[in-house]
């Protein structure tokens, strides 16, 4: 009789290990992975880049590497550099009932990202200051509403999916030399504005949030193990973009905490 027991014990315990949700069995079960956004999820800045030369799109970006390393039923890679959200339209396309994961860098073209780096490199502290300002009003007054309409597109049209809302680095470290000291408290305050923004609309959309700062800290354009791009008038493009390390070892990171 003990024996029968244990034998019907060990059957029970397989059957559930096969059946229960968040089991081993169901966790390896291949994903439909749609990655949506700008140039931080593109890939831009780690060349070389797809067909698609517009969106600077890159197999080096994050989402390829995910993609490369766990088990996928299909994987759409749409994110295009310079992407806002008013643009995001056909990345949507992407989307259907059936995608399991979605992830998203989208915001820093809508409050001036390229334009405000280009001030503060090329002008003076003070015109740097007044971008980065005109910036976080942006972020703060308008930013919000177009990241619910944007979060909300992405729930409706994949409403089974986990959504992991990717944040912006600081691209100088606090107490870079490389810029004034005031230009780099600027920048700092931008990129935590804009980060608080993000965050806020992500949560109250019931999305993840996946704060990048503290894994890019210490490896801001000024660097000298630098995960961020320098300011290239040749490449500006790819100016204050993740490079391939910063990819690798900084998103791809994020990311696998969440997703293993």
């Amino acid at each position: 009789m003990r024996t029968r027991l244990l034998s019907a014990a060990c059957v029970l315990t397989a059957a559930l290990t096969v059946l229960l949700p968040g089991s081993p069995a169901s966790a390896a079960a291949p994903v439909d992975y749609v990655a949506l956004g700008d140039s931080y999820s593109s890939g831009t800045g780690a060349p070389p880049y797809s067909s698609n030369v517009f969106c600077l799109r890159s197999p080096r970006g994050y989402p390829q590497l995910w993609a490369n390393t766990h088990a996928v039923s299909s994987f759409r890679y749409v994110a295009c550099g310079g992407a806002t959200t008013a643009s995001m339209t056909g990345q949507f396309s992407a989307l259907s009932a059936a995608t399991d994961l979605v992830t998203i860098t989208i915001g820093g073209n809508d409050v001036g990202f390229a334009d405000t780096m280009l001030s503060c490199v090329l002008n003076t502290s003070s015109a740097c200051v007044s971008a980065v300002d005109a910036g976080i009003a942006k972020a703060n007054n308008e930013l919000p509403a177009k990241l619910d309409a944007t979060y909300a597109t992405i729930r409706d049209r994949a409403p089974n999916a986990t959504v992991l809302v990717l944040g912006y680095p600081r691209l100088i470290d606090p107490g870079s030399s490389c810029y004034t000291a005031t230009k780099v408290a600027a920048l700092t305050k931008g990129a935590d504005a804009l980060n608080a923004v993000i965050a806020a609309r992500a949560a109250a959309a019931g999305l993840r949030f996946v704060d990048a700062r503290a894994r890019f800290a210490g490896h801001g354009a000024c660097a000298s193990s630098r995960w961020i791009n320098q300011f290239s008038a040749l490449a500006l493009a790819e100016s204050f973009h993740p490079n391939a390390t910063g990819y690798a070892q900084g998103y791809l990171y994020l990311v696998n905490t969440v997703t293993g």
